[in-house]
């Protein structure tokens, strides 16, 4: 599939074949040269779907429209790995200082946004589960202090990489793919996220600047998602259908959809507490229809993406890490469906929610099995 060739003048990314982890290397630890010239497996950006998938297995189970006995608690063990897993991915990458090597990739480069997401959404499980487990202010100091270092890093993140892309990396015609996506949504999440701290924000002036800042990061990730989206689109449809490792970054675009209809819907929510009533009523009113209408588009997008996995697994998909791309687009459209039933009180998102969050666990059991299996193999040098 894509592989980056380094020239002088930039990148250009180009077709290449191989095995699932050759397709999508950027994906897997690869054995590159690091600073002092010793190999070693290199750890990539884009394995921070791992803490990506893991947090929002959690926060969507705080969105459901039903309750089970123990399901906040299990959802409190998995934020809770969901952090340490942050914590051990950040330290990793951070002692490669490999930075500079992974923007020259334009490949590697569109991971970045990855990080980004993984704080916004260990930062959003402090603040529905930390309380118990560490205290009330803590939880909050920690869910702000998240959200303000992933919404930093979410928007160099959004500007810095399509100035690269511009200006340093050169891209083949059949090149756009799901991954673009990833750069542009952190701005999406950071909205969605920085919604739960606005009742928590002094009223007045701090509280307005924090939701229409909020708001402004929506309409930023908004539109930069759907010209993104369209690439992705004319390049399913004028080139071969993607195979192999690639397959599960269709799914991306789900779950920039799925948070298009969860940030509405968090927006709204927060808009009372921040906005005159006409506003917080309008507020309310997109949530609702044009939630709706963002959900029918993302069901057309699900079902593209289920149509060329089904034929993939065929085929005989191999695993390879891409398959976090599964996950956390699977748990934004669980939130979306929450949202919009939330908002609708209708049975036709109700339990759509419920079966779909089902779904999402018993694909984040198998992602996450086979992910510590292909760490254990590589961790040995197999």
């Amino acid at each position: 599939m894509f592989d980056a060739v380094t020239r002088r003048g930039g990148a250009r990314a180009v077709s290449t074949e191989g095995d699932a982890d050759q397709e999508l290397r950027y994906l897997a630890p690869s054995r590159r040269p690091t600073a002092n010239g010793a190999g070693r497996p290199l750890l990539s950006p884009s394995w921070f779907a791992a803490v990506m998938g893991t947090g929002i297995v959690a926060n969507a189970a705080a969105t459901l429209p039903r309750s089970f006995p123990g399901l906040r608690t299990a959802a409190t063990v998995v934020w809770l790995a969901a952090g340490l897993l942050l914590v051990v991915l950040m330290v990793g990458y951070v002692r490669q200082r490999v930075l500079r090597l992974h923007a020259a990739d334009p490949i590697q480069a569109q991971f970045f946004g990855a990080p980004a997401v993984a704080l916004l959404t260990v930062g959003a499980g402090a603040l529905q589960f930390g309380q118990p487990v560490i205290g009330s202010r803590a939880a909050l100091d920690l869910g702000g202090a998240l959200w303000a270092l992933g919404t930093a890093l979410g928007l160099a993140t959004a500007c810095a990489v399509p100035y690269l892309m511009v200006t340093r990396h050169r891209f083949a015609p059949d090149a756009a793919f799901g991954g673009w996506l990833m750069p542009v949504v952190p701005p999406l999440v950071s909205a969605t996220t920085g919604a739960l701290l606005v009742p928590h924000a002094p009223v007045g002036q701090l509280r307005l600047a924090l939701l229409l800042s909020c708001y402004a990061l929506f309409g930023l990730g908004l539109i930069a998602v759907l010209l993104v989206l369209a690439m992705v689109y004319s390049r399913l449809v004028h080139h071969d259908a993607p195979t192999g490792a690639m397959v599960p970054t269709v799914w991306i675009g789900l779950g920039a959809l799925g948070q298009v209809v969860t940030g509405l819907g968090a927006l709204a929510t927060a808009a009372p507490d921040a906005l005159p009533a006409p506003y917080a009523k309008g507020a309310a009113v997109l949530a609702l229809l044009g939630g709706v209408a963002v959900w029918g588009f993302a069901m057309l997008w699900l079902a593209l993406a289920v149509g060329l996995t089904v034929r993939e697994f065929r085929a005989g998909l191999s695993f390879a890490p891409s398959w976090w791309s599964f996950i956390f687009p699977l748990g934004a459209l669980v939130t979306a469906t929450a949202a919009t039933a939330a908002r609708s009180h209708s049975q036709l998102f109700i339990w759509p929610t419920v079966v779909l969050y089902a779904l999402l666990v018993a694909a984040w059991v198998v992602v996450a099995c086979r992910s510590l299996r292909h760490a254990a193999a590589h961790a040995i040098g197999r």
